[in-house]
């Protein structure tokens, strides 16, 4: 898990580092540029679909672990607009809240107990 929580700090200050030079290169009207590359069906097009697809996937993953509660909601909302800004600050929380354990970070504390009560 201290790799992971490495990676996880490692990651976010990548992309956070590389937001910043972007953002004062270009601007921040990085939605415009997203809606528009999408709507020439152009490679960056696939490019920002494809990623919108991975947010997806986030966003529901983390609205599941929560079991759709109006948090899970919130939360998977967050985790498709958030990214790898989300998505690192939240597993990286909640590696501590699960206190280490791999099974609880990934399916959520009452799945894991329902898990370990099967096994």
């Amino acid at each position: 898990m201290l790799f992971l929580r490495f990676y996880l700090i490692t990651l976010f200050v990548a992309v956070s580092s590389y937001a910043v030079v972007v953002t004062m290169s270009h601007g921040g009207s990085w939605f415009t540029i997203f809606k528009n590359d999408l709507l020439a069906m152009n490679w960056p097009g696939q490019f920002n679909f494809d990623f919108m697809c991975v947010l997806a996937v986030i966003g529901l993953w983390v609205a599941w672990r929560h079991q759709f509660s109006p948090l899970g909601l919130l939360l998977g909302l967050c985790g498709f607009l958030g990214g790898a800004f989300f998505l690192t600050v939240y597993l990286f929380v909640n590696s501590y809240l699960v206190k280490g354990d791999a099974v609880a970070l990934l399916v959520g504390r009452e799945r894991s107990r329902t898990l370990n009560r099967l096994s």
